[in-house]
């Protein structure tokens, strides 16, 4: 995938993300909503193995503000019961001093727009912290219909009781902000 709108650029992750991707992934206040509030404890070298695994049905993504990396996307192919071509995407702004200035939908949209159109999913599926207000306001906004709440349904690495809210998206309801 290479997607690019403005100064946003999403592009396949490569092994040579790997070292960045550590750090990030490594960094405690970049993943304590995903339940890490010490990081992952992944290596560089683990990382790269799983990239080199990657394929049109599960990919890693880096975001570029200005062809510098600020953060990563994903997205894998996964069963749905009524039979429909259906994708599970995640996202991070990891450079948290681009935080809050409308990237995550932007290039949310651009992801989604091709996941919808070149890939034909025809639902899109995400999951967030219940904590997590900024993301279910960008998810809202792009379309997506909260299916459930569920209530301390997984314990973060400190064994913390954490609450999930599950999305869904259909093509008719996406919201596109980069076109």
């Amino acid at each position: 995938m290479l997607l690019n709108y403005k100064d946003l650029t999403v592009r396949n992750a490569s092994r040579e993300d790997a070292a960045l991707l550590a750090a990030w992934w490594n960094d405690g206040a970049v993943m304590a909503h995903a339940g890490f509030p010490n990081g992952t404890g992944e290596t560089a070298a683990e990382i790269a193995s799983r990239i080199s695994e990657d394929t049109d049905e599960h990919r890693r993504l880096i975001i570029e503000l200005a062809h510098r990396p600020i953060g990563e996307m994903n997205y894998t192919r996964c069963p749905d019961q009524e039979g429909r071509k259906t994708a599970e995407i995640g996202i991070k702004i990891c450079d948290l001093t681009e935080l809050e200035k409308g990237y995550g939908r932007i290039v949310l949209s651009m992801m989604i727009s091709s996941l919808f159109k070149d890939f034909r999913y025809q639902k899109i599926i995400l999951d967030t912290n219940l904590n997590n207000r900024r993301a279910q306001h960008v998810y809202e906004t792009l379309g997506f219909r909260k299916v459930r709440i569920r209530e301390n349904s997984w314990k973060n690495q400190l064994g913390e009781l954490q609450s999930a809210v599950d999305y869904e998206l259909f093509p008719e309801d996406f919201v596109n902000f980069a076109k």
